[in-house]
């Protein structure tokens, strides 16, 4: 292989450039830049032409698409070697096998530079080393120049700038935090301008600005970008900050903890849709308004419902708690979220503030702001006991149920309070309902009367759930699929109802709907653990962790541990030698919602790298097949050696992946040659017909066995469809040019006796002469 090659600078955070010895090289037009940039993310593995011309124009590519990338390729290697002879093989940029490969190391591509140190920054951190860590974050951030892969065409560059765009986000985002968590305010401001300006609807940005003026004595400033905030949710999106934010306003506005917020309407997310159609929740409905009558009665209580992402928690919080409850009771509702965790008492400030609507409790309400303006400098000894205390207040003067959504992202303060409060439903017509994934880190602490885990869906339920959502019936194999593919899952089980309905449209890519509300159920899990979700995708169906190391390169202990969230948020089964997504849409999105150009490529890869570790060939094949990747010279020589093992483990995988050889024209003769007779005998074997493929062997082949065994099978093939006539006439001719084996003389010899009875004429001068057939040495008399 040719040496990687030193003194080449490859930057492509930013416009793609090129520097040799810090003299920068002309790049010309942006496809040229494109192709530079597929290799140089390939660096030292070769590319295929195909997989350019895919990465380049996408599923459509125009009819000059191959003249096209030889002449890129061509003016690359003059810009990257001038020293080259124009007939002379390159160095730096080689070809071969329909294949090119840019020789360079890793380090010499800026990319490549900057995930080597978000890699430097976890390791730190895992250290518990905040200063190492930052200078990680700093050195990998100054090698973005603009946006990445700037003006590159093609859709191989669009998903690379989506990847890393939200690579260098989370960069700059823990950077900001870094320097506010040592105090580095006037540089944190500095970071969280530029992200705000970047990112004008997040506001845990904007919270993070916040804190980081308020700390630095610029208190107007910090009020301004929450005002500004305001007026753009109002704006873009009808809403506002949320209570926890206005916490943070209130906080900075003014040391008196004066409020003055209007009320918000009490009431839970409306969600009549759901509600109309909620399937099979009836027991915990009736379990839920049975408890609003109890504290109506004075009889409180704590009651949790936990279900995995998807199952219906706050559907079945508003279908039971929106209507019905006794009168008089008040209710309030919070939603756990990103900001929240932040936010001292964030959760409970929205539970209070939606259930204290009236202008006698305005004073309660704003008590309870002022507690939680006070920690937000740092937990307080007194904190959890005084918001404890305006609650009981609150629930003696009339009955009160709090509901929190998502109680698992609440801040660690409204956690404590919730555990508090627990104690007090047993002598206050309070009622504590929180919905929470199973297994959720911190609610271990938090005690509850009863707990009610959802499950998925039956098969009855979920096909009613369909019937009632979808606006028109599916076809009953394209109703089993979507069942087996939502796996129960009320959420999925929804939005696969709203797609077409022939079946062929369904297994196409899922709608956007889709792939949104898949995207939103695994935001809460780290980019580590989403981006081994996308291989197990990738993978298939029985994946085991030992596969998912060896193409993620992983040791399994490690993929293990980073598998763990997505194991306890419910995205993967129980089992722990295996990868299995328990709702097979998920896995179906992460793979289809991969453009397709990347898509090829990372197939590709997963193929050589199971091939690498002796993986078992169906495994290999079933990568092959699902690109579907083009075959090189390398993945054809493995085929041709593993083809015997594959055909007996998986004769039907083995056909698929013979059938694509056919099509192949890059194949050299011989390899196809082989391939095809391997094709010819497995359909042979499998009783279908091989006919085609037999004929096609034995009319090329100089090998008088390979001919015979072709000769026979086309036969053979014939005889079973009832072309008794055409079986005749392949066992004649051989018979008429003995030139083959005699034992497979004798076979067909053989053929011909047992097909006498079905040939026309008679049965002792069927179709020939008797002189035609005399002439062959064979008494056809009986």
């Amino acid at each position: 292989m040719t040496a990687e090659h030193e003194g080449l600078d490859l930057r492509l955070l930013g416009p793609v450039r090129a520097w040799r010895d810090e003299t920068e090289l002309p790049l010309g037009s942006a496809r040229r830049a494109a192709v530079l940039a597929v290799l140089a993310l390939h660096a030292g593995h070769a590319v295929s032409r195909q997989q350019l011309i895919t990465a380049l124009w996408g599923e459509e590519p125009p009819a000059s698409a191959v003249g096209n990338v030889y002449t890129y390729v061509s003016t690359l290697r003059q810009v990257l070697e001038p020293g080259r002879d124009r007939w002379a093989a390159g160095q730096l940029l080689t070809s071969g096998g329909g294949t090119y490969c840019l020789h360079v190391r890793k380090q010499d591509v800026d990319v490549f530079r900057f995930e080597a140190l978000r890699e430097e920054s976890r390791r730190h951190r895992a250290a518990g080393d905040r200063f190492a860590e930052l200078a990680a974050l700093e050195a990998a951030m100054r090698l973005w120049q603009g946006e990445a892969l700037s003006g590159v065409p093609g859709p191989y560059a669009a998903a690379q700038r989506l990847r890393l765009t939200e690579l260098r986000l989370a960069s700059a985002e823990r950077h900001a935090a870094l320097l506010l968590d040592l105090g580095r305010h006037e540089e944190a401001i500095a970071a969280l301008r530029l992200l705000v300006q970047a990112y004008p609807l997040q506001e845990a940005l904007h919270g993070m600005l916040m804190t980081a003026l308020h700390a630095g004595g610029r208190r107007a400033e910090a009020l301004q970008v929450h005002d500004h905030l305001s007026r753009v949710l109002l704006e873009e999106t009808g809403t506002e900050p949320s209570a926890a934010l206005r916490a943070m306003r209130l906080r900075i506005l003014t040391g008196t903890n004066e409020l003055s917020t209007p009320a918000r309407s009490a009431g839970p997310p409306t969600a009549p849709a759901e509600a109309a159609t909620l399937v099979g929740r009836d027991a915990e409905i009736r379990l839920l308004r049975r408890a609003g009558t109890d504290a109506a009665a004075g009889r409180g209580r704590s009651i949790r419902i936990e279900g995995t992402p998807g199952m219906g928690k706050s559907a079945l919080l508003g279908a039971a708690l929106r209507t019905g409850l006794p009168a008089g009771c008040r209710i309030g509702w919070g939603i756990g979220d990103e900001l929240a965790q932040r936010m001292p008492l964030g959760v409970l400030l929205e539970c209070v503030e939606s259930a204290m609507s009236g202008d006698a409790t305005r004073d309660l309400v704003r008590q309870l702001f002022t507690v939680a303006a006070d920690a937000l400098d740092g937990p307080r000894p007194q904190t959890v006991e005084r918001a404890v205390t305006l609650v009981r207040q609150a629930a003696a003067e009339a009955p009160l149920i709090l509901v929190a959504d998502d109680l698992q992202r609440a801040d660690t303060t409204t956690l404590q309070v919730w555990a508090a409060l627990h104690e007090l439903t047993r002598e206050l017509p309070l009622l504590l309902v929180a919905s929470a994934r199973p297994g959720a880190a911190g609610l271990d602490e938090v005690p509850a009367d009863e707990i009610l885990t959802l499950e998925p869906l039956t098969a009855d339920e979920a096909t009613a759930l369909v019937r009632a959502v979808a606006p028109e019936p599916f076809d009953p194999r394209t109703l089993r699929r979507l069942l087996s593919d939502a796996g129960g899952n009320p959420y999925y089980l929804r939005h696969l109802a709203a797609t077409r309905r022939d079946d062929a449209a369904y297994r196409g890519a899922p709608p956007a709907e889709l792939v949104a509300a898949v995207d939103a159920h695994l935001a809460t899990l780290g980019e580590e653990t989403r981006h081994l979700l996308r291989a197990a995708a990738f993978l298939g169906d029985h994946c085991t962790v030992a596969e998912a190391a060896a193409v993620t390169d992983h040791p399994p202990a490690e993929l293990q541990r980073v598998l763990r969230p997505a194991r306890a948020a419910g995205v993967l089964t129980d089992d722990p030698d295996t990868l299995v997504f328990r709702h097979r849409i998920v896995a179906r999105v992460l793979h289809e919602s991969t453009p397709a150009a990347l898509r090829i490529m990372l197939h590709r890869s997963f193929a050589e790298k199971i091939a690498q570790v002796g993986g078992a060939p169906e495994r290999v094949v079933s990568q092959l097949l699902a690109g579907p990747v083009p075959l090189d010279s390398s993945a054809s020589r493995w085929l041709a050696e593993h083809i015997e093992q594959l055909s007996a483990r998986a004769p039907q995988v083995a056909i698929s992946m013979l059938k694509r050889v056919r099509t192949e024209y890059a194949l050299d003769e011989e390899t196809r040659l082989g391939l095809t007779a391997w094709l010819a005998r497995l359909l042979d074997r499998q009783r279908e017909n091989a006919v085609a493929e037999a004929g096609w062997v034995a009319a090329r082949t100089t090998d008088v066995r390979l001919e015979a065994e072709m000769q026979w099978i086309m036969a053979c093939s014939h005889d079973r469809q009832g072309e008794h006539v055409a079986a005749a006439d392949v066992a004649r001719a051989v018979l008429s040019a003995r030139r083959l084996p005699d034992p497979w003389l004798h076979r067909f010899r053989s053929l011909i006796d047992r097909l006498r009875p079905h040939l026309p004429g008679e049965p002792t001068a069927p179709h020939l002469s008797r002189t035609a057939l005399l002439g062959d040495r064979v008494s056809v008399i009986r």
